[in-house]
């Protein structure tokens, strides 16, 4: 039976079902559904509406000179973004989007005199430049920045399609790069007449890439990176003048350009330039313009990556510095066609194909004086440095410069995103000497002082995830980072000084507390905060004194939840499973309320994504994992006994755990930990062993369809949101790959299973789900199937959420509430 039903908002469209056998298949495509669903259902137990109805706030950001903060939030699909000033810190709403409509909205920036705040509305295009459009908007998809003043007055506006603004210190216009040139729109309620001050025509044009604009902090000029392929430059743009100046230019890569607070001066990184074994550029002819030596032609399995070809110049060559130093490895890259490339040359001599300054140091930072163009070497790293291999995501204060550094075994955390410009970290060395360090490390170093060797800060032993987890206070004096030392399911706030010292714990207790913003007088900081039943909010610390942890903060946003069931929450246990290997695993487990001695219940496990994620027992700071713990919460208030996995190839329980062997394509041996899990679930005498079902997106949906098809006799149902079926491309039975891939056992897969994903998916292609519903319909196996047209890996509209959650409620339901109890209470 085919037919269409219109709701009161969206619609389902193409409804196709079977007879529910075991071989049958429910499969609906949908492009939005909301339905009216009651806060509760006849018995009074709560709705996953309700679990899902509170205000979250997503961001959190402090203006640099006022004590001010703003922050986005997401409720129930309608985004906007808010604002709050002290001493009082009442939320001001800077934006009136109304409706859930699907429409991102990130990175927002607030000015440093606390006047303007930016945003970005929309998602950035997929690999044909698409936007996504879940709400299937004729007019297209919106992706543009956002401005408002933090007065309210006026209200929002749009000021151009573009993203990553650089806001100007007193919020009077930002800048953006487009095709490697730089672009500037000032921001003004009133279009303004003129293309360039619309951001509409490029504000600084210049040769080659540009990139890392940064206003110096008087507003009067701007610093940027010029990369030419194989070199890049400094510059320095005067906005009196309109005149460009680059600091001392050379062979070299400089990259990080950090003012200081004169704005007379700045400070920069230097590398090597490219050594002619990694030249990769395309010759034109004549004897001075030859192939470089690394050069593959079009077509060759080891294709050489091409300029951007954007600006005048740097066609045929790589935009930055390259990351690694095999000139083979250099030029596989985009492009394989399968024809073979030519043969690496081995050349020994000095300085061919390896790059070094003499003296054998590779990183160098030079103080300019942007007036004359000069720069002076003011520190270098020694050859072969343990610490200073290269320097990302830095803090410049004072004399100090404040980097991350991951010691041997790669990172830890989840890393963050590389600096605009700069050169890619050099490869680490196959086998690196000395122990491995398990936690994440923050430095500080004098730049000013040749003989300087950095000093560790962050002594705790503990995650550091991301440059959102790290602030320095406006006075520049300390620094604040969020982490899980002392206590390792959470993440709480920490402090020291930037000189050195013994770091102090700033915040506490059973809480969740991350993106620390420390505002500008010093007598405040604002956290994200959460806990086992306090959804995500915005909290604010009186910080007087770091000697002692701060008194309990004022939750200032959101300031009333109603209809959220808080008394209907459990306080999730935390249970140690040990996998088959040894190896052990953290778990967060749920018990319902209601349940009573002797009787068993159905129980169901989650696995979350990533892997890089770690969940806890309180709210998530990331948006799907709030909305998983709450599902989870919601489930086990239904009755179900729910059990959250933190499965090795995860975060938060040290580097070894995080690059545990064999994991993913290698031979899933992560599996080992689900498979633990749900025979501690089994042994239980509150769960029937007969009734254990599974769920989880992205590499939790992985995980869910390899529970299924390994074990079936375990895992009796599941829900696969956007899961990997397949890891890698062979289809050769014996490979590593595919017999650690769900398809390779899927022979076994006899449980019934509901599938999720939108086909605009960017983290995971919507033909892992296209290849294993024809593997699943030639093996009879009962599957339902929701596809959300134009939508992502993690739905954007909030009511295909409620949909799903009303689809997972029913279909665990008749999979596992109702399944036959074999076992006798």
């Amino acid at each position: 039976m085919v037919y269409s039903l219109n709701a009161r908002i969206g619609r389902i469209s193409e409804v196709t079902m079977r007879v529910p056998t075991r071989a049958a298949a429910m499969c609906i495509a949908a492009t939005a559904f909301l339905s009216t669903l009651p806060a509760a259902d006849s018995s009074g137990t709560p709705s996953y509406r309700q679990f899902l109805s509170p205000a979250s706030p997503q961001e959190l950001v402090a203006a640099r000179k006022v004590d001010r903060i703003a922050w986005v939030d997401y409720a129930e699909g309608k985004r906007n973004a808010y604002t709050a000033a002290a001493p009082q810190f009442v939320p001001v709403r800077l934006t009136n989007f109304t409706k859930d409509d699907g429409i991102m909205m990130s990175g927002i920036k607030i000015s440093d005199d606390g006047s303007t705040v930016v945003f970005l509305r929309g998602e950035a295009p997929n690999r044909e430049g698409w936007s996504p459009n879940p709400s299937a908007d004729p007019n297209g998809p919106e992706h543009a920045i956002w401005a408002a003043r933090t007065t309210g007055a006026g209200g929002a506006w749009r000021v151009v399609d573009a993203a990553n603004p650089e806001l100007a210190p007193d919020g009077s216009s930002i800048l953006f790069v487009k095709n490697g040139q730089i672009y500037r729109a000032r921001l003004t309620p009133v279009k303004p007449m003129s293309e360039v001050d619309r951001g509409e025509k490029p504000f600084i044009t210049e040769w080659g890439v540009q990139s890392d604009p940064r206003w110096s902090p008087d507003g009067r000029k701007i610093a940027f990176v010029s990369t030419r392929a194989d070199h890049s430059f400094i510059a320095v743009y005067e906005v009196a003048t309109r005149k460009v100046t680059y600091m001392s230019p050379s062979v070299d890569y400089d990259t990080m350009p950090t003012w200081m607070p004169d704005s007379k001066h700045l400070i920069f990184m230097r590398r090597p330039g490219l050594p002619f074994g990694q030249q990769t550029q395309a010759g034109s002819g004549g004897i001075g313009l030859p192939n470089g030596p690394a050069y593959q032609p079009p077509g060759a399995t080891a294709a050489a990556p091409g300029g951007r070809g954007t600006g005048r110049g740097t066609r045929g060559g790589p935009t930055t510095a390259p990351a690694v130093t095999n000139p083979a490895a250099q030029a596989a890259g985009r492009g394989s066609t399968g024809a073979p490339a030519t043969p690496a040359v081995v050349n020994n001599s000095p300085g061919v194909m390896q790059a070094a300054f003499k003296g054998g140091y590779t990183v160098a930072f030079y103080k300019a004086d942007v007036t004359t163009g000069e720069a002076q070497e003011t520190w270098h790293n020694r050859p072969n440095d343990p610490v200073v291999t290269f320097v990302g995501n830095a803090h410049l204060t004072g004399d100090l410069l404040i980097f991350p550094f991951a010691a041997n075994g790669g990172r830890g955390g989840r890393g963050g995103r590389g600096i605009p410009g700069a050169a890619p970290a050099p490869a680490p060395p196959a086998n690196p000497p000395g122990p491995v360090d398990e936690w994440d490390r923050y430095y500080a170093l004098n730049i000013m002082d040749s003989s300087a060797r950095p000093v560790m800060l962050t002594t705790t032993d503990g995650l550091i995830e991301n440059p959102t987890s790290v602030a320095l206070s406006a006075d520049g004096k300390t620094f604040f980072y969020c982490t899980n030392a002392k206590d390792i399911e959470r993440r709480h706030i920490w402090a020291v000084p930037v000189t050195g010292g013994t770091p102090a714990e700033v915040t506490a207790g059973e809480g969740v507390e991350t993106s620390p913003a420390p505002l500008a007088s010093g007598k405040y900081l604002a956290t994200l905060s959460a806990s086992w039943k306090l959804p995500q909010s915005v909290g604010v610390w009186r910080t007087t004194s770091l000697s002692e942890p701060a008194p309990p903060q004022k939750i200032v946003f959101p300031t009333a939840r109603p209809g959220f069931p808080i008394e209907a929450h459990v306080k999730p246990e935390i249970v140690i499973t040990k996998a088959a290997d040894g190896l052990e695993i953290h778990n967060q487990l749920f018990l319902p309320k209601d349940l009573k001695p002797g009787e068993r219940r159905p129980a169901i496990v989650f696995v979350h994504g990533g892997p890089v994620r770690q969940m806890m027992p309180a709210y998530h700071y990331m948006q799907f994992y709030h909305w998983a713990y709450a599902i989870n919460q919601w489930l086990a208030n239904r009755g179900y006994v729910v059990m959250s996995i933190n499965y090795r190839s995860g975060i938060g329980y040290g580097r070894s755990f995080r690059t545990a062997p064999n994991t993913g394509g290698a031979g899933n041996s992560e599996y080992l930990d689900v498979v633990a899990g749900g025979k501690y679930l089994q042994t239980r005498p509150d769960v029937d062993p007969n009734r254990i079902g599974i769920w989880g997106l992205s590499y939790g949906g992985l995980l869910t369809s390899q529970a299924l098809a390994r074990n079936s006799d375990l895992f009796k149902a599941g829900v696969d949101l956007a899961g990997v079926h397949l890891f890698g491309s062979s289809l050769d039975p014996e490979s590593v790959s595919y017999k650690s891939s769900t398809i390779g056992a899927i022979d076994g897969w006899k449980s019934p299973v509901l599938l999720v994903q939108g086909d605009d998916d960017r983290n995971v292609a919507f033909q892992q789900m296209t290849g294993l519903v024809q593997m699943l319909r030639q093996r009879d196996v009962y599957y339902e199937l929701i596809v959300f047209p134009d939508d992502v890996h993690e739905s954007l509209l909030h009511s295909r959420w409620m949909y799903t959650l009303g689809r997972m409620e029913t279909f665990l339901h008749k999979f596992l509430w109702e399944r036959a109890n074999a076992t006798s209470n």
